[in-house]
């Protein structure tokens, strides 16, 4: 038989999909697979139950309907302080999942090197070899986790075709400063690099910090290609609605490239979704604070027990040291958490380029007796799970 592909060899499935069915298999509060316990605004189901009535069942516009693109650079535009044209700088993708892909197969050719922050979304290292390039990571320190200027400038000066950027960051929850993004920006210009950010937690951000979208820096427009998803803004994350906006002639191949990859995103949910793109500035205020309300929730809680944790300043996740309990496997910890203290988490070692195996990710995109239910059990985390 003929042998299969080689550039998958070093994958392994999503570990954050498999947290989620060891989670399922022992009953465990599922605190790894960063989805919602609650409802998307009452306003979308409604008009998603009206859409199932009308004449939206077959293909929209390969790139995105044309009422969900106008809506989309409405919002934008106001956020990115530019007008974004509609029908020349957008693209509807399925998910920022594919918005990143088909990013990425945009910019770079085979052999291309592309820099990547450690920690780092698990699909950017496989997207870039999914693409053919080659990662070149530069590691974010914590406890704020910054970069080094140094080390940054030592990946650029390797020639890269792309940097890819997650601000607000997953899973680290770093929002880069206007200075740090500054001094990017003038390294992309300088070696002459795209940009391609993942910005889906643009809207959960913590006082007092502030999100700056990366192409709103002067002679960056020109250079960045912005991805994002309405998964996390409106607790829609199975709508897999995502998008790409960038100048003109990056759009016209990104249009080709996402056409070969899945034709169009659902037509029905894009139609629904244009009520949630419409809604006013309160409802972004309102979602910044359930989303504070829960992360205090939920740190105050980890405090208590008395586990050290980061905190995060944007996105909703947070990062736990789990160095007391000695194990040298986080993956085997985070087995052992969801059998016998009930709560599913990610192993760190899957979002590190480093040799990190102290560290597990858990999120509270939950409702709050969701959230108190797990700080419940993790309370005996240390009579139920014997150091090593």
């Amino acid at each position: 038989m003929p042998t299969l592909s080689k550039r998958t060899e070093g994958f392994t499935d999503s570990v954050i999909r498999r947290m989620t069915r060891i989670s399922n298999q022992y009953g465990a509060v599922n605190l790894s697979q960063g989805f919602p316990d609650f409802e998307p605004p009452r306003e979308l189901l409604e008009r998603l139950a009206e859409v199932t009535r009308e004449d939206f069942h077959q293909y929209s516009i390969t790139w995105g309907a044309q009422n969900f693109r106008e809506a989309l650079a409405e919002k934008q535009s106001k956020l990115m302080g530019r007008n974004i044209d509609p029908n020349g700088e957008i693209v509807v993708t399925c998910g920022s999942t594919e918005a990143m892909m088909a990013a990425m197969m945009t910019v770079t050719n085979p052999g291309d090197k592309v820099v990547v922050f450690s920690p780092f979304y698990e699909n950017y290292g496989a997207d870039t070899i999914l693409s053919g390039a080659e990662p070149i990571y530069v590691p974010l320190y914590p406890p704020e986790f910054n970069f080094n200027v140094d080390e940054l400038e030592a990946a650029f000066k390797q020639n890269p075709k792309a940097l890819i950027l997650c601000n607000p960051s997953n899973p680290c929850g770093k929002v880069f400063t206007y200075d740090e993004l500054k001094i990017i920006a003038d390294l992309a210009q300088k070696y002459d690099t795209f940009v391609i950010t993942d910005e889906v937690y643009e809207h959960i951000v913590y006082e007092p910090y502030k999100h700056t979208y990366f192409a709103s820096l002067p002679g960056m427009w020109e250079r960045t290609i912005s991805c994002s998803s309405l998964s996390k803004t409106y607790s829609i994350t199975g709508w897999r609605l995502g998008y790409i906006i960038a100048p003109k002639h990056i759009i016209e191949v990104a249009k080709k490239v996402h056409d070969f990859l899945t034709v169009g995103a659902a037509a029905p949910l894009q139609e629904a979704a244009v009520k949630g793109l419409r809604f006013g500035d309160d409802y972004y205020r309102d979602l910044q604070a359930k989303y504070t309300e829960k992360r205090d929730l939920f740190l105050k809680g980890l405090d208590d027990i008395g586990i050290v944790h980061t905190v995060p300043q944007g996105a909703y996740y947070i990062l736990l040291d789990i160095s007391e309990f000695g194990y040298k496997s986080d993956l085997e910890f985070c087995e052992v958490l969801a059998r016998d203290v009930g709560v599913g988490a990610v192993p760190g070692s899957s979002f590190f380029r480093e040799d990190v195996n102290h560290l597990i990710r858990l999120h509270f995109a939950k409702k709050n007796e969701t959230l108190s239910e797990a700080l419940n059990r993790l309370e005996h985390i240390r009579k139920k799970i014997v150091k090593r």
